[in-house]
């Protein structure tokens, strides 16, 4: 058994172990050359996220969706490196809406750059992402720009909030299967598609991976509050601070609109409150750890990597099957 990918992920045969090493190396290199401009301050700027290295959750996810066809064919690299180059350019993006200081351990390109340059940035990547696309053909084209349309919209619902009269659970986790669920899903669609799987696989995997990406993100919302020390390179609670409403500060909103409990309303006016101080802060975090809104959120994060792990069922037996399924374990085992 070996190591490799996000999380320690573990595979158990050398054939599969030595493909997936393979064409991450590729995706790596493939990154590198997609985001060298002729102007050496472009290149700098849109590789310093690439270099701050990163899981490569979504390249590995195509590869791993590739062995169900034929995991060397010529468009499985190029189409790991399109669903990593938009990803990246969602990260510039996100950053300066969320006035983030540092991502992946490095400087954020807001911070090091401005914004202005940071969101071109971004722009640039999205750029070359459709470049690579294009080569792909016309029904990638198709699918990327719809999964990307979902992805914007999926922004545009949390920066708005849900409207009158609608669960803001349940609003969160639409938002979320438009900004996270649905380019996994493209991951593991391209993987499989561009492979020349059955498109019964192709659909299957698809549905996987939306409910592995909702699964992922809300893992990240438990790590924000219950995580020394966070994954994403972000200091625990960074969201919190920064107000941005995760699935914890969401249930537990519903539970003092519901119950009314003093030690609930005290909390929600606690975060609601001015947590640039460090104190306050930190009571906040120290409050939210032991609430039941913590573990309401570690089991929702199961049902969805439970959900992504059952709609694999159909597919054959087999060390690809194993890998992804063991993909819903790491990342219930990130939550905790």
């Amino acid at each position: 058994m070996t190591v490799v990918g996000p999380f320690g992920l573990s595979v158990r045969d050398q054939a599969l172990e030595a493909d997936v090493q393979t064409g991450l190396a590729a995706v790596e290199a493939g990154l590198l050359d997609a985001t060298k401009s002729d102007v050496p301050f472009i290149t700098e700027a849109a590789q310093h996220l690439v270099l701050a290295g990163g899981k490569r959750f979504r390249p590995l996810l195509v590869m791993l969706a590739a062995q169900f066809g034929d995991p060397y064919a010529p468009g499985v690299v190029p189409s790991a490196v399109v669903v990593e180059l938009t990803h990246l350019a969602t990260l510039y993006h996100d950053d300066v809406m969320d006035e983030a200081d540092v991502r992946r351990g490095v400087d954020s390109a807001n911070t090091r750059w401005g914004n202005s340059i940071a969101v071109l940035t971004g722009d640039f990547l999205f750029a070359r992402a459709s470049h690579t696309l294009a080569d792909l053909g016309p029904e990638a084209v198709r699918i990327q720009s719809e999964a990307f349309e979902r992805l914007v919209t999926g922004q545009i619902l949390e920066t708005a909030g849900p409207m009158d009269g609608r669960d803001p659970v349940d609003h969160y986790l639409d938002v979320l299967g438009g900004k996270t669920g649905s380019l996994v899903a493209v991951s593991c669609r391209f993987g499989a598609m561009m492979s020349g799987a059955d498109e019964s696989v192709v659909d299957i995997l698809t549905q996987y991976g939306e409910r592995l990406g909702v699964a992922f993100q809300l893992a990240d919302d438990v790590l924000d509050i219950a995580s020394d020390s966070h994954e994403s390179g972000k200091t625990p609670g960074t969201d919190l601070r920064e107000g941005i409403p995760t699935l914890p500060v969401l249930h537990l909103r519903a539970a003092a609109a519901a119950h009314g409990r003093p030690e609930d309303l005290e909390l929600v006016a606690l975060i609601d409150g001015d947590l640039s101080d460090d104190e306050r802060h930190a009571e906040a975090l120290r409050r939210l750890r032991t609430h039941p809104a913590l573990e309401q959120a570690r089991r929702d994060t199961v049902r969805y990597a439970e959900e992504a792990r059952a709609m694999l069922a159909p597919l054959p037996d087999g060390y690809a099957k194993a890998a992804l399924a063991e993909m819903c374990d790491a990342v219930v085992h990130r939550a905790g």
